[in-house]
């Protein structure tokens, strides 16, 4: 699963209370971005290993801080205390919480089993990463369906509304385009970790300035 983590953070961004679709966005990916980011140094670790799914070569061995429930849980919470300090929304604390636990639900779906209930086994996983046909008409569908529920949900404020989600939706299908079609990666190393936070953030970026040009419609 990669853009369809953002589903529930376009969904969620139709509530009157909840944080901007840019936080939002962040909070879909949250659980990456801190994989990636102890990947990095060490903390976390993956590997190349062709062919161990149809759609990913990626063996997620060892990722028990951020793909482990317990652990999603925990970064869920951080988040939503987060958004409480700085907003005193206590409602749109609970959104942005929501949505990065989501992302853990959405992996089980794809998944081979390397997800684990508390950083050891067993470990779980549907592995509809090994049903192309199943996984990819999925991530596209909750994807823009969630977009569109977001656009009739919400109105714009701005001339500039059309060109952002515009933009948007490009580039949530260019991203989703290279992950499925563009070459494999041939190690776990630096660049790759480093584009992997690259990707979400511009994502993130990109959410938030069309979130900037909407707001909910009164009903």
């Amino acid at each position: 699963m990669f853009i369809g983590h953002f589903a529930p953070a376009m969904v969620a961004a139709a509530h009157p209370k909840a944080p901007g679709l840019g936080t939002l966005f962040v909070a879909g990916q949250l659980l990456d971005f801190g994989f990636f980011g102890l990947a990095l140094i060490g903390v976390e670790n993956f590997r190349i290993t062709p062919g161990i799914t149809r759609m990913v070569p990626l063996d997620l061995y060892d990722m028990p801080y951020t793909h482990s429930l317990l652990g999603s849980i925990l970064w869920a919470a951080g988040f939503a205390l987060l958004l409480w300090l700085f907003t005193r929304n206590r409602t749109g604390a609970l959104i942005g919480g929501a949505v990065v636990l989501s992302h853990w639900f959405l992996d089980l779906l794809v998944h081979a089993p390397d997800l684990t209930l508390a950083g050891s086994p067993p470990k779980l996983g549907f592995g509809l990463w090994n049903y192309p046909m199943i996984e990819m008409p999925l991530e596209i569908g909750i994807t823009f369906g969630a977009l569109a529920f977001y656009i009739y949900r919400t109105r714009a404020i701005s001339g500039r509304s059309k060109y952002a989600l515009g933009l948007l939706a490009v580039l949530l299908m260019a991203m989703q385009s290279i992950n499925w079609f563009g070459p494999e990666p041939q190690s776990a190393d630096m660049a790759m970790k480093l584009t992997g936070l690259l990707a979400f953030s511009v994502a993130a970026l990109a959410a938030w300035w069309a979130g900037r040009t909407r707001i909910e419609k009164q009903t």
